[in-house]
């Protein structure tokens, strides 16, 4: 039975070329996704009293750290393309980043910078997770609109399709058209599952539990909000990978390389977070005043 909620996606991914660079959806909304995610970053280091000063440096170290991360694990994950043309490895403007990549450069890069400066470690990655989570999510609004990750067909009520040529979900979603076939890649499966989409939700929703665990339960226990985010993800994305067919499978049987680095990241997480839950909780309650003392405001 074909799904009766059908969403079609009409729209060509690409915006407009300036100079030699093609401005796409993905790219818009990854830049989007950037700039509410840092605002967003900065705003609960402010709820915290982190350095102002300090959280931009970190995110102008996380931000470049993030996509030369995202570049390199796409590249690893598609090594049998790029390996005849090495220059083609820095073309990141033709598209070709993994998320998962972006989080594990951006969180290394920010974490070794903070520690060699001396930043607090632990208040820096629960402030860093608010703006990855919040930058994914947004981003996957791009991957929507281009139709740039394909998913298996869908038994469920809701799918979408994509009707511009120049998407790369087009054969995919329409299996029978005269231009697949003459480019002898007239394969698909018609009406799709919106696997990022599904991804984006997911997103959301870790992001409103790291704003409950943030300012409550584990307000004083720094650090563990990372992890709520960090693990959250990697669960979410593992079940995510099974509805999609573009990824490159792994020595495990019937693993993909985001299901590998998910189940890594979640293996690597437990043993940080039993010492972190060892720590005493950090009491931020300012100590009481001597008596015959007014506090004085500072304008």
């Amino acid at each position: 039975m074909l799904p009766f909620l059908v969403i079609t996606i009409p729209w060509s991914p690409n915006l407009f070329k300036l100079g030699p660079f093609l401005i796409t959806w993905h790219g818009f909304f990854t830049a989007v996704g950037i700039l509410v995610g840092v605002q967003l970053s900065l705003w609960a280091g402010r709820k915290i009293g982190y350095n102002e000063d300090d959280a931009y440096t970190l995110a102008l170290i996380g931000v470049p750290s993030g996509i030369i991360g995202a570049r390199l694990l796409y590249v690893a994950e598609k090594w049998d393309q790029y390996s005849s043309s090495p220059w083609s490895i820095i073309a990141i403007q033709e598209g070709g980043i993994s998320v998962w990549g972006a989080v594990l450069g951006g969180v290394l890069g920010s974490f070794l910078f903070a520690w060699w400066r001396g930043y607090p470690l632990r208040k820096g990655l629960d402030i860093a997770s608010f703006g990855l989570i919040t930058g994914m999510a947004i981003g996957r609004l791009g991957d929507l609109v281009n139709g740039e990750h394909l998913a298996k067909a869908t038994s469920l009520p809701w799918a979408v399709v994509y009707t511009h040529p120049d998407s790369p979900a087009f054969c995919w979603s329409n299996p029978g058209n005269a231009l697949c076939a003459a480019a002898s890649n007239g394969f698909g499966v018609g009406p799709h599952h919106p696997a990022t989409t599904y991804e984006m939700i997911g997103d959301l929703i870790i992001l409103g539990m790291l704003f409950w665990c943030f300012f409550g339960p584990l307000k004083r226990r720094p650090g563990l909000t990372f992890f709520v985010f960090f693990i959250g993800y990697s669960v979410m994305r593992f079940a995510v990978s099974y509805l999609r067919v573009d990824s490159a499978d792994t020595l495990l049987p019937g693993a993909t390389v985001p299901q590998l680095v998910s189940l890594l990241a979640v293996i690597g997480s437990i043993p940080a977070v039993i010492w972190l839950l060892r720590q005493p909780p950090i009491d931020d309650t300012p100590a009481p005043l001597p008596p015959g003392r007014v506090p004085v405001r500072r304008r």
